[in-house]
């Protein structure tokens, strides 16, 4: 698979919103800071972001498994964090290439595994929220987010379990040329989907995903321990963190870039932290969660040409 054009120009528009997020700072506090910063809490992030890699990738399996489709884990990890690499597209549909891969290297019919990927981006959402809320009480500012994000899991609840709602959705993205392959599987499984969002795989992954932004939080947490700033609790770093995200996942915007780094700044601001300084960490948070998946997905990608 080789990156397209719009990717190259997503990568470039990142490399210049950071570049005017730094030109409009003070610049020499900035450059203070990134030599102050203390590496020794550079393992403890790694390890915080690709712990989180296994949380989702296990969710991923167990949606598998509870259709009967079992793949080695090589492989199957390969793909997955592949698909992550195109999660900086809008919406995060881009993922939808997972299922791309499942019928090219194991002929896994589409109507199978494209339900799966939404249902994962469902159990995102729903995680993120109740992450969000644990912090609430310590960080009331978070409830605006918190609001718009139920109101958000409702109206795609509705959706999901509405089989003409659904249908009518997938006719409205079926405008975008790039997963226009993929429309005719996902109009045609929502019995899949429905099963992928019940009973114990409920449950279970919810409880992933939240592991899953708990393990991210962590490393957003050690970043700002790095940067030695330690005003901010470990839950609220986390609740901070998922709550950014939520607000970059509803504007639709690839990777939520621009949105989540802006409401990240803000969110950061209010407890306390200077804005140059909020700037840099979430520079650094967004390089060590977003950009490092994304590259580490793309090699992913260069890879799984050798899948058999």
């Amino acid at each position: 698979m080789k990156l397209s054009k719009k990717i190259i120009l997503i990568i470039i528009s990142v490399i210049i919103l950071y570049s005017i997020f730094l030109f409009l700072s003070d610049l020499e506090k900035i450059f203070d800071k990134i030599t102050e910063f203390k590496f020794e809490f550079l393992p403890l992030i790694l390890l915080s972001v690709i712990s989180g890699w296994f949380c989702v990738y296990y969710r991923w399996n167990l949606l598998l498994k509870t259709f009967g489709i079992h793949i080695p884990h090589k492989q199957n990890f390969q793909i997955f964090m592949g698909g992550s690499a195109l999660g900086i597209t809008p919406g995060k549909v881009g993922e939808l290439f997972k299922s791309e891969f499942l019928k090219e290297k194991f002929n896994i019919p589409r109507t199978k595994s494209a339900p799966l990927i939404i249902a994962e981006k469902f159990y995102d959402i729903v995680a993120a929220v109740i992450i969000s809320a644990l912090g609430i009480w310590f960080f009331p500012e978070l409830g605006y987010v918190l609001i718009v994000g139920i109101v958000v899991l409702v109206i795609i609840f509705k959706l999901l379990n509405s089989k003409k709602i659904f249908n009518n959705c997938i006719k409205i993205f079926s405008k975008l040329k790039f997963i226009q392959n993929l429309i005719q599987p996902l109009s045609s499984s929502h019995d899949v989907l429905q099963k992928a969002l019940s009973g114990k795989t409920l449950i279970f992954s919810i409880l992933l995903s939240m592991a899953y932004w708990i393990s991210t939080g962590f490393a957003c947490y050690f970043v700002i321990l790095g940067f030695g700033i330690d005003t901010i609790p470990l839950l609220n770093s986390i609740s901070t963190y998922s709550s950014s995200i939520i607000a970059g996942a509803l504007s639709f915007i690839p990777g939520g870039i621009g949105i989540a780094e802006g409401s990240l700044v803000s969110l950061l601001s209010i407890q306390n932290i200077e804005t140059s300084e909020a700037i840099i960490l979430v520079i650094f948070i967004r390089l060590f969660t977003l950009w490092f998946t994304t590259i580490t997905g793309f090699i992913m990608i260069k890879t799984s040409n050798s899948i058999s």
